[in-house]
């Protein structure tokens, strides 16, 4: 990081505001280009056929035009098996067709090294959505570009390279380098990043453009999905049981109720305890349930219920593993203590099952890059207020592997994963703008042959 100077000014602010406002045609049509590449993540029944890999091609070939070294790679699920029970790791992914993309603009050695870092899935399209466009055209109405993905994240991915291509354009050249980092599997779980660290992609600094309406974001909460089985006993609806003890039958979905109730109850009590609130948030993390499924045939006692159900937790409450061990721990106990206190959940125990652990992450407010950022807001004509999101992003991963991110992206949040997903071209245009300004200041971008 030597050569930076994090108290001057931002050189020539004016005309790099007046470059990249001459080429907002140029960054609006790439986010329609990325919209219309249906990245859709495998794990949508709507994903096949997924061009995962026919985008990151477009975009390898677009960044070696800028001088950019390509490295196009598909993860290898086996090699990082050794990540297993850390942050990052998930079984059962697959990655053959779905690489991911790094690239790297080499500096002069006289600035940070940035890394522009993004995820290139999205999610699918349910049927039930009622969109009035076609998701994956990329529709310019009324100031906004609309589509899957146009939020979350292909229009802070546009920002990023719009501000490479800018800066270029003006005959500046990178003090140090410039990593890209575009990522397949960030919808879930993240082991697209954890790849891309364990191949050695590293930088002094990081943005990450997630929607959060240009507001700068140091942290994110930590997330866990998890299913609570509830068993019963099944017999024919219709006619009169004796009690379970003697064989009868046992409802699973009122059972299960008895669990739901305890959830209410925990996130009552969560409410009240300090410790569950980020300052930069204000909201308590919670266990939300989003999905009941139970029952096998219209007459018959429900055998089974499923709770699947979607936990917070913040980073003062991370396990040794920088993982959520202890809200783990904190939730089963939870629900075996109300299990206890029924007769039949208390000889046939709910049974919660973890399928994510996805770790939270977070900066010191006072970070240089925050700084940084806050002064390229300013001059950009954004508030460069300091927020927090209650949605998981891989910018833990980055953090923990020692590279301080800031979230930091056009578009609303409550945007993403809806129908009519879209981001207003005014926020492209003001993001683009900063992430150039703090590109010049942080990273020592000059006039070609003047970098030292």
């Amino acid at each position: 990081m030597e050569g930076t100077d994090q108290r001057r000014s931002l050189p020539d602010h004016t005309e790099i505001l007046s470059v990249v406002e001459r080429r907002a045609d140029a960054v609006v049509e790439l986010v329609r280009e990325l919209v219309r590449f249906r990245s859709v993540n495998p794990v949508f029944p709507d994903s096949v056929p997924s061009q995962e890999r026919q985008l990151q091609e477009f975009l390898a070939e677009r960044l070696r035009g800028l001088g950019f070294e390509v490295d196009l790679f598909e993860p290898d699920p086996v090699a990082l098996a050794r990540y297993r029970g850390r942050p990052g790791f998930q079984e059962g992914r697959r990655f053959e067709g779905r690489p991911n993309l790094a690239a790297r603009l080499r500096g002069s050695g006289n600035g940070w090294s940035v890394m522009l870092a993004c995820h290139i899935d999205v999610v699918g399209v349910d049927a039930s959505e009622q969109w009035t466009v076609d998701p994956f055209q990329g529709a310019l109405r009324d100031g906004r570009i609309f589509g899957r993905g146009a939020a979350d994240m292909k229009g802070g991915a546009a920002c990023m390279l719009g501000a490479v291509e800018a800066l270029l354009e003006m005959g500046l050249r990178p003090g140090g380098d410039v990593v890209w980092a575009s990522v397949v599997d960030e919808e879930t779980g993240g082991m697209g990043t954890l790849a891309l660290l364990d191949r050695g992609y590293r930088a002094d600094a990081a943005f990450m453009p997630e929607p959060t309406a240009a507001k700068l974001v140091p942290m994110c909460r930590g997330i866990l999905w998890g299913e609570i089985v509830v068993r019963g006993r099944s017999s024919h609806i219709e006619i009169p049981q004796p009690a379970w003890e003697s064989g009868g039958a046992v409802d699973a979905i009122a059972k299960a109720r008895l669990v739901l109730d305890s959830l209410d109850r925990l996130n009552e009590e969560w409410v009240t305890r300090p410790e569950k609130t980020h300052p930069l948030l204000g909201v308590p993390n919670q266990v939300f349930v989003s999905m009941v499924r139970a029952g096998q045939h219209p007459s018959s006692w429900a055998e089974e219920a499923r709770i699947t159900f979607d936990a917070q937790y913040t980073a003062n409450e991370c396990d040794e593993h920088g993982l959520g061990g202890r809200v783990k721990a904190e939730i089963e106990r939870h629900v075996a203590a109300a299990a206890a206190e029924d007769p039949w959940l208390a000889a046939h125990p709910p049974e919660v099952r973890w399928t994510v652990d996805a770790d939270p992450g977070e900066i010191d407010a006072d970070h240089p890059l925050i700084a940084g950022l806050r002064e390229a807001c300013r001059h950009a004509g954004l508030g460069g207020e300091l927020a927090g999101v209650g949605f998981h992003t891989d910018s833990s991963l980055l953090i923990g592997a020692g590279v301080p991110t800031i979230v930091f992206g056009p578009g609303n949040p409550d945007d993403a994963h809806q129908a009519d997903e879209s981001v207003a071209v005014a926020d492209l245009l003001a993001v683009t703008k900063a992430i150039a300004l703090t590109l010049v200041e942080l990273g020592g971008w000059k006039a070609a042959g003047r970098e030292r």
